[in-house]
């Protein structure tokens, strides 16, 4: 079962476009923030399709997070859910090989909110989307005011 907070998390950040559109990142992008080999220009979408997709996403990367962070199936809905949106916005290529990872893995929930405010980069600057983002993971995690300074 999906986490109704992370179908929230990806709702909020994501929106909803049912035309494919290039991210910043430069991929193309459909629904709620789907991307892969049937997202490519010219594609759209009903609303049905997209929501079918976001279900199906949200709960790969529910399940990529916990086998890569087993810790996470014991610590709730919140925490795992917000290291499941960092997986589904930025993969789990870059959660597996980062510190924020072995933070999670250590349970230091204050050093993994502030490792989550370095993720704020597309296109060489700061996107306030990403600052926002990551901010609302923080606070899943149980530390809203990391990187506050940031």
């Amino acid at each position: 079962m999906i986490p109704d907070v992370l179908l929230k998390l990806i709702r909020k950040f994501e929106g909803c476009k049912l035309r494919a559109y290039i991210c910043p990142a430069g991929v193309w992008t459909c629904g709620w923030g789907a991307t892969g080999p049937d997202v490519r220009q010219g594609t759209a979408w009903t609303q049905a399709k997209a929501d079918e997709r976001l279900e199906r996403d949200a709960a790969t990367f529910h399940r990529a997070a916990g086998k890569l962070s087993p810790v996470l199936w014991l610590e709730g809905d919140a925490k795992h859910s917000a290291i499941a949106d960092f997986c589904f916005n930025l993969g789990t290529t870059r959660y597996k090989a980062s510190t924020l990872k072995r933070r999670v893995d250590a349970g230091d929930w204050h050093g993994a909110a502030e490792e989550l405010q370095k993720w704020v980069w597309g296109g060489g600057r700061k996107l306030p989307g990403l600052i926002a983002r990551r901010k609302a993971e923080a606070a899943l995690l149980g530390c809203g005011d990391a990187g506050a300074d940031r």
